[in-house]
């Protein structure tokens, strides 16, 4: 119960980083969503530049920051040497690709089709090397139990990103077009923004983000630095380690992004597929709740599963900390498909004819939540290639899908391939796990909830659409507070928390 406790507490730090940090990004869909048309296909653009920042921070990062707790946590290794190990991976490779991008530069960013904006090549380029470089030094916080300093770092990136963005897409276009004579304002304005280059604000204004986050792990860097020691022995063992986990993020991530990546490509009309991939990401970021929910849990489970493997009751943990996580989800899904009708406004109404994919996508990120508690299995006892195959055989579905589908049924591919990807590498790993690593999950209660999240999403939707939005609303409140009941019924009674448990006694 203290494991599950500790657990609790850093998850709502680490959490609150996330859910903020992801509120407040939302915040930029309208921005982006009303300054950019959909029909320009800028928003699209964003949409597949990010994507491949993504799968390239994966190949960065190297799996070491799952490594790094891996080897920190063995009493036979000193903590600094390992991180030092580890950061040494780390730098190497982000010499090389930033080598590559400037070296060739023209011709990648001709690749991508961004020929007229290869500045946006170089600018996300050197991002993901700065995000790939802060990774090693959050793990070593994460490592320390330093989740203030974690979820004040990840605040400060969002809350400067946030001003500046309120500044470049809405501020600064309303003076450009306010002031249209000669004159100080229109002159510093004309100085600082244009119509044409809008999606490179986008850019830039992360770049300016991240470097300014990365000054403040100077003094980990001091510490660190001071205690330099590379084992090459060590790096072995842990190259053995972490890269399967490496091609198991690869394959993730592109669980994640490759239907964004490839879109343009597939979609038969490439102009148009900018436009359609544009609205879908749109829609998407509503669905990411989810997760944001996985990443807060990841960040506080991660270094406990490693801390506490040789406990007696490490598997009961396990278990118990599956149907918890599952239940948050679900009340999640249900509160963002009960309130649909309110998150959809952050969209501009251009933007919101692809809403009916969010609840698929929402479930395709459960999925990957369960996948990632299931991993662990593999992880404990060294043998992450399971994991790479796992991942691998749900991106093959996953690219599978998108590729036969989407020039049929567009973004609508993008939402049931992820579903379809995700359900694959789940199963695989729980059945797989069980036989080498059995846990006694409580499947019948997670079965329940299962059903009754079924039964209330249901209901939600089968509700007519030309019904008040007050009226839908309403409904779905009471639903959601049934699912609530049935939870404090079965799984939280009240009388058993702190200070409110003397109210039920």
């Amino acid at each position: 119960m203290a494991n599950l406790k500790a657990l609790a507490k850093d998850t709502a730090i680490y959490g609150l980083s996330s859910i903020v940090g992801r509120f407040l990004n939302y915040l930029l869909v309208p921005l982006y969503t009303v300054t950019i048309p959909s029909a320009s296909g800028g928003y699209g653009e964003i949409t597949n530049v990010y994507a491949f920042t993504g799968l390239i921070l994966v190949i960065l990062t190297f799996g070491m920051e799952t490594t790094f707790f891996r080897f920190a946590n063995d009493a036979k290794e000193k903590a600094n040497t390992v991180f030092s190990t580890a950061l040494t991976v780390v730098c190497m490779l982000i010499v090389v690709f930033l080598a590559f991008i400037f070296g060739f530069l023209p011709g990648i960013a001709e690749s991508l089709h961004y020929q007229h904006h290869p500045e946006w090549v170089w600018m996300m380029s050197v991002v993901v090397s700065l995000d790939a470089f802060q990774a090693i030094f959050f793990s070593l916080l994460r490592f320390q139990k330093r989740p203030i300093k974690f979820a004040s770092l990840k605040l400060l990136f969002i809350f400067i990103n946030i001003i500046l963005n309120l500044i470049w897409f809405a501020l600064l276009p309303t003076l450009y077009d306010k002031h249209t004579e000669p004159g100080v304002v229109y002159d510093l304005v004309h100085r600082l923004y244009s119509p044409e280059d809008i999606q490179g604000y986008a850019f830039s204004i992360n770049l300016f983000c991240t470097s300014i986050v990365t000054f403040f792990f100077i003094p980990e860097m001091k510490q660190m630095f001071s205690q330099w020691h590379f084992d090459g022995k060590l790096l072995r063992r842990m190259l053995s380690y972490s890269w399967p986990i490496l091609v198991l993020g690869i394959a993730g991530i592109l669980n994640q992004t490759v239907d964004k990546m490839i879109f343009p490509f597939v979609y038969p009309d490439p102009e148009e597929g900018k436009v359609q991939l544009g609205i879908y990401g749109a829609c998407v970021k509503i669905a990411m709740i989810m997760a944001m929910i996985t990443q807060a849990f990841r960040y506080a489970y991660e270094p406990l599963v490693f801390a506490k493997s040789k406990d007696s009751d490490a598997k009961e943990m396990y278990a118990t900390s599956m149907k918890y996580f599952l239940i948050f989800t679900f009340l999640a899904f249900l509160m963002v498909v009960g309130y649909m009708d309110i998150l959809i406004l952050i969209l501009g109404k251009s933007y919101r004819e692809a809403m009916g994919t969010i609840p698929i996508v929402m479930a395709a990120e459960i999925m990957m939540g369960v996948y990632f508690n299931l991993s662990f299995w593999y992880k404990l006892i060294d043998k992450t290639i399971w994991g790479a195959w796992f991942s691998l055989a749900g991106c093959v579905v996953l690219i599978a899908v998108n590729i036969i589908f989407i020039p049929k049924i567009g973004y609508w591919a993008c939402a049931w391939g992820g579903f379809a990807g995700y359900f694959t590498s789940m199963v695989l790993s729980y059945f797989v796990g069980q036989q080498k690593n059995p846990i006694d999950y409580p499947l019948k209660d997670i079965g329940a909830y299962l059903l009754l999240t079924c039964v209330l999403f249901a209901v939600m939707e089968m509700l007519p659409a030309e019904w008040p939005t007050v009226a839908r609303i309403g409904i779905n409140t009471v639903l959601i507070g049934m699912f609530l009941a049935y939870v404090v019924k079965k799984d939280l009674p009240l009388k058993s928390l702190p200070y409110v448990g003397r109210f039920f006694k």
